[in-house]
């Protein structure tokens, strides 16, 4: 069996308990999907972003809508194409209205099934997208992203590269080069590790 189908079989057995998950807060506020995430299941490079929105929630997966499609952009402008990355979210349920997630539901879904991604995916790189997912992913909601963005952070024996989510370059499109320039600085790291 190949790696890639054999780490997909891990990932569908670690999803199926969760189809219908009510162990957070927002499994009870409306959702309509449990969105887990999609890509190569044996990519080197992971993005996390905050949570999905109401597109994301409809179709059943992460970053489909205008996020998404800036994202799509900046890949094709570093040379990589979406099946080459894994995307998942902090939590994979839509919080009402689009709102931030709470530490609470942050905690309780990096616990039941980010973690585990991670662990069965084991990406080379992972690039968080915005405050609340570098914010989430490390438990430290002082974070600011102004900070910490551009820069390597180890998170359990994986390297992370904070970026601005893409929902802040459409509010503010002079920031674009920068999440370009991030992605390519993780993409360098990625080459390196080969």
């Amino acid at each position: 069996m190949n790696t890639k189908r054999y780490k997909q079989q891990l990932l569908d057995k670690l999803y199926e308990p969760y189809q219908k998950c009510l162990e957070c807060p927002l499994g009870f506020q409306g959702r309509i999907n449990v969105v887990f995430g999609e890509g190569d299941p044996d990519a080197d490079f992971m993005f996390i972003g905050e949570a999905p929105g109401k597109d994301e929630d409809i179709q059943g997966k992460p970053f489909v809508g205008r996020s998404g499609k800036l994202l799509n952009k900046v890949l094709e402008l570093i040379g990589m194409q979406r099946s080459d990355v894994f995307i998942s979210n902090i939590v994979k349920c839509r919080p009402p209205g689009n709102r931030k997630p709470t530490p609470e539901e942050s905690h309780i879904c990096k616990n039941l099934l980010l973690k585990k991604q991670v662990k069965i995916i084991c990406p080379k790189i992972i690039c968080t997208l915005g405050s609340a997912a570098i914010q989430g992913l490390l438990e430290d909601y002082t974070l600011k992203i102004t900070k910490t963005r551009g820069t390597f952070i180890n998170w359990d024996n994986f390297t992370v590269l904070p970026t601005y989510h893409p929902a802040y370059i459409l509010r503010n499109p002079k920031k674009l080069k920068t999440l370009v320039d991030d992605i390519k600085t993780a993409q360098e790291y990625l080459i390196r590790q080969k």
